[in-house]
Parts: structure tokens; sequence; C-alpha cells
């Protein structure tokens, strides 16, 4: 399942990408590359700017027939104007933000501070739209209720008056106008949109019935249904903003029977952006973070044993980063006599202090005891390669460790009978090999459902977010299914179930 890089080349590589981008990631507001920055933002303002839009149609219609309102739309002071101001300010930071993204791409000279403003801007921005909809839901109320019924679709407005138009947008009055039951209405039609792959649609109807609908039994499930549709959809603007939207969730909801899936999909959106061991780790460390804090925030959770084999993958690629560079430092020191020795041991006494379990352990204690030879500490070196031949009988580094015990003058000790069963790692055949180190891919275990809902859908499934839709918003211990699965009745027990139910209604 692992893996081994030992070309120097690819270890001078780990030296100079590890230390100055670990550090500056770990400064930065944002989570990401410049580029992928800037990708959610403009994700962001997209998503605020089609809600102004359709609540600013919604208001404009009601006040078309209204003579003393006609004016309103050039007065900031109402809450038309106030709609019109937001709308005018996020297309003015969206063009900001494109004339950064320019630069970027065409490699101009630009400032980190840049992108760590323009972040900030887009979050004070994010905070009065919401204000903003939710002041102005009472203006956009109908009290005639048309939820159920077909609805009139509008036409798209032409770019300019010229590009575009003549399609219809199905959904402006579904988000701009506020009804009774409108929030099921809305979280029925997210669902299928996302299910559909229409994730930017879906998540604007679900964001509609956060900022709109505050009292709604919808409004939990509708945030986390859009930090699931981000992590369906993949992609690493994608996962930042999964991540940041599980993690708003359990800070607001952190008794939910669903908390424990949540905080696991916040590490398992940082696994899905790990790369090999020879490259940048920071998300393997949050990875790390976010699973330890599983199993101490949840040690009786039915997914523990899940957790526990996602910490060890993800420790295997923290250590390997530390083996890499220890190695670096270990050729220079014992092979080429040029110094580095306490390199080599600090890298490698660090993976025996955090990582344990550690899959290239053997190695790591070996190369551990020819530094502490070389510094004439043979009591030391002899410890290491003793645990060597007694907790890891099967390893390549047996016989070397036993021929330095024997000149050391040291016991051998006998094979821990408990260890017979610890084998090497499972060498990948070189097409493997080959493929994860041209796509930069490094195996982990990862489920890549959501927790509502699925994956790839199956007309027959019945999901957590159906059950969602049948409890009228609510989820209950007594509905999450023990497995990591959103799949609470498979396709075929559904099958069954309805041929009972058809069988029942032809006998009576």
């Amino acid at each position: 399942m692992f893996f081994r890089i030992n070309k120097a080349i690819i270890v001078t590589l780990v030296l100079v990408l590890s230390f100055p981008l670990a550090a500056l990631s770990q400064t930065k507001p944002g989570d990401g590359t410049p580029l992928q920055r800037l990708e959610v933002m403009r994700s962001k303002l997209d998503t605020m700017r089609r809600s102004l839009q359709s609540a600013i149609s919604v208001i404009r219609d009601e006040n078309k027939d209204d003579k003393s309102k006609k004016d309103d739309k050039d007065k900031l002071d109402t809450p038309l104007g106030r709609l019109r101001g937001l709308e005018k300010e996020t297309s003015g930071l969206q063009s900001d933000i494109n004339s950064l993204r320019g630069k970027v791409d065409r490699s101009e000279k630009y400032e980190m501070s840049e992108i760590d403003q323009a972040e900030e801007r887009v979050r004070e921005l994010q905070a009065g739209v919401d204000t903003a909809l939710q002041e102005t839901a009472a203006l956009r109320a109908n009290p005639q209720s048309t939820v159920g019924q077909t609805r009139e679709k509008k036409k798209k407005k032409k770019f300019l008056g010229i590009f575009g138009g003549g399609g219809n947008d199905e959904y402006e009055e579904l988000i701009g106008e506020v009804q009774p039951g409108r929030d099921r209405e809305l979280f029925v039609v997210a669902t299928r949109e996302v299910r559909k792959g229409n994730y930017e649609v879906g998540r604007l109807l679900f964001q509609t019935i956060v900022t709109t609908y505050p009292d709604s039994l919808y409004l939990p499930m509708s945030k986390l249904a859009v930090a699931d549709s981000f992590y369906i959809e993949g992609g690493t603007s994608s996962l930042i903003q999964a991540a940041a939207g599980y993690q708003e969730w359990l800070t607001f909801f952190p008794s939910h029977p669903l908390a424990d899936r949540v905080l696991l999909k916040i590490a398992e959106s940082e696994m899905r952006r790990i790369g090999l061991p020879d490259r940048e780790i920071v998300n393997a460390r949050r990875a790390e973070q976010k699973l330890k804090a599983f199993i101490q925030n949840y040690p009786n959770s039915g997914l523990r044993p899940l957790v526990e084999l996602r910490l060890k993958e993800v420790q295997d690629n923290l250590g390997l980063h530390n083996l890499y560079i220890g190695n670096y430092y270990y050729t220079l020191s014992v092979d080429q006599k040029k110094g580095g020795l306490k390199g080599a041991q600090s890298r490698y006494r660090e993976i025996l202090d955090k990582y344990p379990s550690f899959s290239f352990m053997d190695e790591a204690l070996y190369k551990l005891a020819v530094t502490y030879l070389l510094e004439e500490e043979t009591d030391e070196a002899a410890r290491y390669f003793q645990q060597i031949v007694r907790d890891y009988p099967n390893s390549q580094w047996v016989e070397k460790s036993k021929e330095q015990l024997g000149i050391i003058g040291a016991k051998i000790p006998d094979p821990n009978p408990e260890r017979n069963t610890v084998l090497p790692p499972e060498k990948l055949s070189f097409f493997a090999n080959f493929r994860n180190q041209l796509f930069g891919v490094y195996p982990l275990t990862i489920d890549k459902d959501g927790v509502l809902m699925t994956r790839d859908f199956d007309k027959c499934k019945f999901e957590l977010i159906d059950k969602v839709i049948e409890n009228l918003g609510e989820v209950v211990a007594a509905d999450v299914p023990k497995t990591l699965t959103a799949v609470v009745v498979p396709c075929e027990q559904q099958a069954k179930k309805t041929e009972d139910v058809k069988e029942k209604t032809t006998q009576k």
C-alpha cells in the first residue's frame, strides 16, 4: 500500500518544499494556493450575487404598481436600494478578484496581502448580504402559498441587452419570494439538483433556506447539505469549502447525532488533498489533528475503527516525510562524510516519538542506531538494533542488526512471538508506483460520499437526506446508520419493501 522513493532529486525536493511552504501555509489567513483561494472567493461571490438578484427581482415586482415606491431603487436607505448597493459591491469585488486572478495566471507581480485583504472583504460582504436577505424576507413574503403548484418561469435577462436571453430562469421566484412551506420545497429541489450534479444550483437553493428562513426546521440540514455538495463535487477549492462548511456546522451543532460523522468528513476533506510524502504536508497534519480529535471526543463511536485506520495511514504519510529528510542527512553524514548526523537523528527520533505504528519503523530504527554508532554511543545503538531483532523479525534489517550486535558484543534477543505476523509493507507494482508519482497520488482509505447523500445517487436508494425530508427537517439518532454510509435503505431492501407493499395491496 505504501511506497518509498530513493532518488536523491526527490529527497532534495523534500527539503526545498517542506520548510518554506509549510511555514507559509501556517501564516496565511486562507487555505490553499493563491489560485485556489481566489477560486473560493469567486464561488462565494457568485452565490451572493445570484441570491441578491433573485431578492431584488421579487421586491421590484412587488413595487412595480406602487408609484410611491418606483424610485426606491435609487435610494440606498430603502430595502431595495440596499440590496442593489450590495449587488453593485459584489460585482465590483468580483471584478477585483478577476483582475487579481489575471495577475496570478500571468505570473505578474502581486502582493500576498492583496489576497488576504480580498478574503477579508469577501467575509465582510458575506455578513452584510446574509443580514440584508434576512431583513428583507418580510418584504418578499407572499401569504398565499403556491408550494406544490407549477411555478411560472421567468425569461432570463440578456447580458447588456444583447447576448443571451430567451431561456427560462427556473429558480428566480423560488429563491426570491418567501412563502409558508417554501423552505421544504427549496430543500427537496436542492437535493434533486445536487443529485443531478448541478452543485452550484443546489447550494444556492440550500443557502436560501439559511439566509431567508432562519426559523426553518430544515436550516441545520441545509447547512450540512451545502458542505456535502462541496465534498461530493471534489476538487481542491471545493474540498477547502467543504472542510470550512463542516467545521462551521460542527461549531453550531456539536452534540447532534451526526456530529462524529461531520468531524470525520472534515478529516477526510483534508485527506483528499494529501499529496506524496515528499511534498507539502500541511493537509496531512490537519487530517491527523482532526482524527485525533475524533478519538478523543467520540471514544465510543461505532466509526472509531475506521478512524484509527485512517489515522494510521495519515501518520505513515507524515512518517515517510520525516524518513525521506532523515535519509537525506543520513546519506550526507554516513555515506559522504559531510556532516548532518544530528539532522538525521532528529528526524528518526521524531518518527519514534510521534508515529509508533509507522510502517517503516524498522528502517528508521536501523539508521538511527547507525548514527549512534558513529558517535560511539554503543549502548544507545545496541538498544535500537535489539528492538529490530525483537519486534520486527521479518524485517530486511534483522540480519544487519544481528551483525552489528555481534560486533558490539551486545546480546541478540529472541524474536517476540506476538510479532511474528508483522510483515513488511506490501510493495507497489512498477506501474502503480509510476502512476502515483505521475499524478501525485498517495494511497489512502477515504469515503467520498457525504454525510447526508452519496456521490453516485441511485433512485432506488433511500438516503439520510430522504429521511430528513420524510421527518420534516430532522434527523434523530435512530435514523443514523451504524456503518459509515449515507444510505438508510439500500436498493435491494427498498425493492423488497416496494414488492411487499404491492403484494398487500393486491391481497386487499
